[in-house]
């Protein structure tokens, strides 16, 4: 392995990431609202059905991430999931706004759910295989960089094409993530050197190590993890419902106006790596914790009105606050830019705290690890929001006060983690 940043090969693996992000982009953007209005399902069911692609994730990723380490190929270890699982993918995605009955609309997600989870993490895991200890930061910042331009696409061109036609922004999620695979074939070689294996504990006995680990410091950043996760993506699943009953946007602006927090994690996760690099990792997601938790209660004690007042143009991400008016930087997009600023700080740095508790040969069993526990997170999330909201009387702002909370347990146990820092190459 090289002892520099390939940047280049940074950033065509960013493709990979690019493709899973405009298809969660555009899921979790839209698919509740098919669930509200085309199917009629209340909030607690809606937050029932947005957590099984992550109970599909905790039964597979983990266990596809350890067999990944192990799998002799000439293709590779991670490359033959992504060839496999992408196509299918692309395939059940573009399907799902046809389906007109709910138990077909259940086997076109079910399929897309089970294919997703089966390439997700070894395309994660390429970016440690192919990147010294030193530099993972750095290079899950640009990976996390492409990740966040998918999320653009899906949020602001997949807010426009929803307006024209809802089939629209999942027919483009699938031709793009069919592209970004194709990419990563063409352009990744992995490493060779794994012709030979040490012995490779599995999954569970990976986790076993980690709990028995007498500085906890795996277990603390793992739990963390799990914490920081309840909070975001309960606030992730819900925003697009958040924003058409708390704010009274309708759904193509509510997706556009949640569109500047990925575009500020975008612009920031490039940064954060290397503010990681000067800082730590640790200080750097203790600053994003406590930056994030700020602008969820912001959301929540500021009356919808000023939320929605107009601070400045803004072109694409910006929405009109009027009919025809020009679109507009507004109190809340200046809230979730905070938001996504603190989630770059946190997300980008999270992963290579995670790979280097281990050595090169088990980076799949432990980004497996990973999302082992940020998915299982997932499903807690918005599961207990959607019950927070319907216990409200459909508050769909309790979630604001909510999110916090968990934020800053995640700090509280980062505040014990002494492993996970880069390593120097000699």
């Amino acid at each position: 392995m090289s002892s520099r940043l390939n940047y280049g090969k940074t950033f065509l693996l960013g493709f990979g990431f690019f493709g899973v992000s405009v298809i969660w982009g555009v899921y979790n953007a839209f698919v509740p609202i098919f669930l509200a209005n085309k199917f009629g399902l209340a909030p607690a069911l809606i937050g029932f059905f947005m957590t099984l692609d992550n109970i599909a994730a905790l039964f597979i990723q983990p266990p596809v991430g350890a067999w990944s380490d192990k799998l002799r190929s000439p293709m590779g270890r991670r490359i033959p999931f992504i060839i496999v699982g992408a196509p299918i993918t692309a395939l059940a995605f573009g399907l799902i706004p046809l389906a007109a009955v709910l138990p077909l609309f259940v086997a076109c997600t079910s399929t897309l759910l089970l294919s997703a989870a089966l390439w997700r993490t070894p395309v994660v895991a390429l970016m440690p295989d192919i990147t010294p200890s030193e530099f993972r930061s750095q290079a899950n910042g640009i990976i996390n960089f492409m990740g966040g331009i998918g999320t653009i696409v899906a949020l602001q061109t997949g807010g426009m094409l929803y307006k024209m036609n809802t089939n629209f922004p999942f027919w483009l999620g699938s031709g793009l993530v069919l592209i970004a695979a194709l990419i990563v074939y063409l352009f990744i070689e992995e490493p060779k050197e794994y012709t030979t294996t040490e012995e490779q504990p599995g999954m569970l006995a990976s986790l076993r190590e980690v709990f028995n680990d007498p500085d906890k410091s795996g277990l603390r950043i793992l739990f963390a993890i799990f914490f920081w996760f309840i909070g975001f993506s309960a606030v992730e699943t819900f925003f697009t419902l958040y924003a058409k009953n708390h704010l009274g946007l309708n759904e193509g602006d509510g997706a556009t106006l949640l569109s500047v927090l990925p575009l500020f994690f975008v612009l920031f996760a490039i940064p954060s790596g290397f503010i990681a690099g000067k800082l730590g990792r640790k200080t750097t997601i203790m600053i994003g914790l406590v930056t994030i938790a700020i602008m969820l209660v912001l959301l929540y004690v500021t009356p919808a009105t000023a939320l929605l007042t107009g601070i400045a143009p803004l072109p694409l991400v910006g929405i009109p606050l009027v009919e025809g008016g020009a679109r507009m930087l507004t109190l809340a997009g200046v809230f979730l830019i905070l938001g996504g600023i603190g989630w770059a700080l946190i997300n980008i740095n999270s992963l290579p705290m995670i790979v280097d508790l281990t050595s090169m040969a088990r980076i799949g069993t432990f980004t497996g690890l990973y999302y082992l526990f940020s998915t299982f997170s997932a499903i807690i999330g918005p599961n207990v929001n959607g019950w927070a909201i319907q216990l409200t009387n459909n508050n769909y702002n309790i979630i604001m006060v909510i999110a916090p909370v968990f934020m800053m347990i995640a700090f509280w146990l980062m505040m014990g983690v002494k492993r996970g820092e880069a390593t120097q190459v000699n």
